[in-house]
């Protein structure tokens, strides 16, 4: 006879706690920045004392990078989601792409993008908090360059192009883009980027 052993990780009070301060304060720094954001703001939203948030974070510089780690992994799974959904690299640039038409809509419910809030706020004043920010915009670069090679591959982009530097380009449109619907507040201009990326898909990229 076998008998099968089923172990449940269930998560300490601790955890819960600390998943709970990052859920509920992630918006708050999102909106309002490091130093915007005071203890009163994070006292006041998750309903905590001061000794239960620095029970569960050693400072408020920990609690932000946390709270921005969570903010930008809610934009990677969508674009992740978006991408995955297509077997061809081509599809997949359009997906996101298609993404960014409504990214002003899906960014506003927390703040808007954390990327460019976070990126513009710790800016010279938060070296680990810019860090991390810079990691996240790397990442996304080589996301998008790995695309590229990979429609070089399959034959479906242009052999020979420079698929790192079309990747910045990219990036650099939808950050732009994103800063400028954001504080125009003109969703307008994220629909625009998604029709000049395609048109740079279609005329620069595709063979």
């Amino acid at each position: 006879m076998v008998y099968f052993i089923y172990i449940c990780f269930v998560a300490s009070k601790a955890e819960i706690t600390s998943e709970y301060i990052i859920r509920t304060i992630a918006p708050v720094f999102n909106k309002k920045g490091y130093s915007g954001t005071s203890m009163a703001d994070i006292t006041a939203a998750t309903g905590l004392t001061k000794g239960a948030i620095y029970g569960n974070f050693a400072d408020k510089n920990e609690l932000a990078v946390k709270a921005f780690v969570y903010n930008v992994n809610i934009v990677a799974n969508k674009i992740e989601e978006a991408v995955q959904a297509h077997n061809e690299p081509i599809d997949q640039l359009y997906a996101i792409s298609s993404f960014y038409k409504d990214y002003y809509d899906f960014t506003y419910q927390f703040g808007g993008c954390p990327i460019l809030n976070v990126g513009i706020d710790a800016n010279h004043q938060n070296p680990a908090l810019m860090g991390k920010v810079k990691k996240v915009i790397h990442n996304l670069q080589n996301n998008l360059s790995n695309i590229i090679l990979a429609g070089i591959t399959k034959k479906q982009f242009r052999p020979g192009i420079d698929a790192p530097l079309y990747a910045r380009r990219i990036f650099s449109m939808i950050e732009g883009g994103i800063f400028t619907a954001t504080m125009l507040k003109d969703k307008s201009y994220m629909e625009d980027l998604t029709i000049v990326m395609n048109h740079l898909i279609e005329t620069e990229l595709k063979k």
